[in-house]
């Protein structure tokens, strides 16, 4: 995912994205989002007003693009699940996590199409599998320990990647035996009478992570904005929970979709942001070490180490 610096530039120039000063030579910060999940919700709470900085939001498919636009300085923060984060940490992003969230484990999973012959993991023998979005994600590791708990050898199942909106199309269209995806795109799948083969359950932690760039956590102006936004981003995901139907409204007009599947989707996933303490970095190590076991890492990490626990409220 991260072994071409100058992709990921590129990528980050014709987003037309800078982490630069604001209006008036004010602190300004680039929240990296996916799929508007933190805008829509800093935004119901009313979370972001009156801020003494500038903030800019830039809106990813998914964890692989988000944490491409934090490598080539694009966005000062990402927001990603546990593996996308850790493989870009151990091929040497310099990122650190300064929040976790805890989600519902049945927001990922491998479906199939209603009418599929397919009833079990086992049976993907032979069969080609996409995972969404890219090697490392949340969906290719849930792929690789459901397939192990099938006793099922990978390389007996053709895994292709894809992004989670191509993806989507081609699955409606029926050119996709199974697929593992999560979020949204799962939902909006069921929906149309997708089944699940094989949720996260027992497999995914259901961390996700906020992450923010060693460069913005450097710059001591950023630094304390970054304290401040975390702060009230903590506060927002403390209203959301008690506000669900007012976030998934406001989630549902930020992406367009049906305000049923939003609903939905908010019920599965409003998790409260929680400081990156043990609860984030035990079971985040435990990903690390199988999953470098499985030879899908670039290199081993201490987890401990790409934490700054300096950033979240006291």
């Amino acid at each position: 995912m991260l072994s071409d610096r100058r992709t990921f530039l590129a990528g980050a120039a014709a987003l037309g994205l800078t982490a630069c000063s604001g209006k008036g030579g004010r602190t300004k910060l680039v929240l990296g989002d996916q799929v508007h999940l933190l805008q829509a919700k800093a935004e119901a709470a009313g979370a972001l007003k009156n801020l003494p900085y500038d903030v800019e939001w830039a809106n990813f498919l998914g964890a692989a693009p988000v944490l491409e636009a934090l490598y080539a300085g694009a966005v000062d923060t990402a927001v990603a699940g546990d593996l996308p984060t850790v493989l870009a940490a151990s091929a040497g992003v310099p990122l650190k996590i300064v929040a976790g969230s805890l989600s519902s484990t049945r927001d990922i999973a491998i479906i199939v199409p209603a009418g599929s012959s397919i009833r079990s993991v086992a049976q993907l023998e032979g069969r080609r599998v996409i995972v969404s979005s890219a090697r490392g994600s949340i969906s290719h590791y849930l792929l690789v320990e459901a397939l192990k708990e099938a006793k099922l050898d990978r390389r007996k199942v053709d895994i292709s990647f894809m992004l989670p909106n191509d993806a989507a199309a081609a699955f409606a269209a029926g050119k996709i035996e199974a697929w593992a995806t999560f979020g949204t795109y799962q939902l909006a799948a069921e929906q149309r009478g997708a089944r699940v083969l094989r949720d996260g359950e027992g497999i995914s932690t259901g961390l996700g992570l906020i992450v923010a760039s060693q460069a913005a956590l450097d710059d001591p102006a950023k630094r304390e904005a970054l304290r401040d936004v975390i702060a009230r981003l903590r506060k927002a995901s403390i209203w959301s929970r008690a506000h669900p139907a007012d976030y998934a409204r406001i989630f549902a007009q930020q992406t367009k979709i049906d305000p049923k599947l939003a609903a939905l989707l908010v019920e599965r996933q409003n998790p409260l942001l929680i400081p990156p303490d043990a609860t984030v970095v035990k079971p985040l190590q435990r990903v690390v070490d199988r999953f470098h076991a499985y030879g899908e890492l670039p290199a081993h990490i201490n987890v401990a180490s790409f934490v700054d626990a300096g950033i979240f409220p006291a």
